[in-house]
């Protein structure tokens, strides 16, 4: 009995095994077609190919977490007005805005080996 119920699970994990590869194919199948497709109609239309990208934004997200640190704690309604250009600094989160400029950084000459 125990032989029968050993090769019954491995056989039914060989087709669950190969059920999800073909399946993961097939999606990269699919996904491999429908790039080339995009691909073909945009060389035949005289476009640039553009890849497929995630929107992301960095700076956009970091300004999200910012503001939702202000609305949840209740930092921006009680923080006082800046005194100076460090203290503007601090209370930004660093964050320089416009054209300030940098002082603290020593150019240095590039190295070729």
């Amino acid at each position: 009995m125990t032989l029968v119920v050993r090769w019954s699970v491995r056989i039914f994990l060989l087709i669950a095994a190969t059920v999800f590869f073909l399946s993961l194919l097939a999606a990269a199948s699919l996904l491999a077609l429908v790039w080339g497709a995009r691909a073909l109609w945009a060389k035949l239309t005289g476009r640039p190919v553009t890849p497929w990208v995630m929107g992301v934004n960095p700076g956009a997200a970091w300004s999200t977490v910012y503001r939702s640190r202000t609305v949840w704690t209740g930092a921006g309604a009680a923080a006082p007005a800046p005194e100076s250009a460090a203290d503007s600094l601090r209370h930004r989160g660093g964050i320089l805005r416009g054209n300030e400029e940098i002082v603290d950084v020593q150019p240095r000459e590039i190295r070729e080996h």
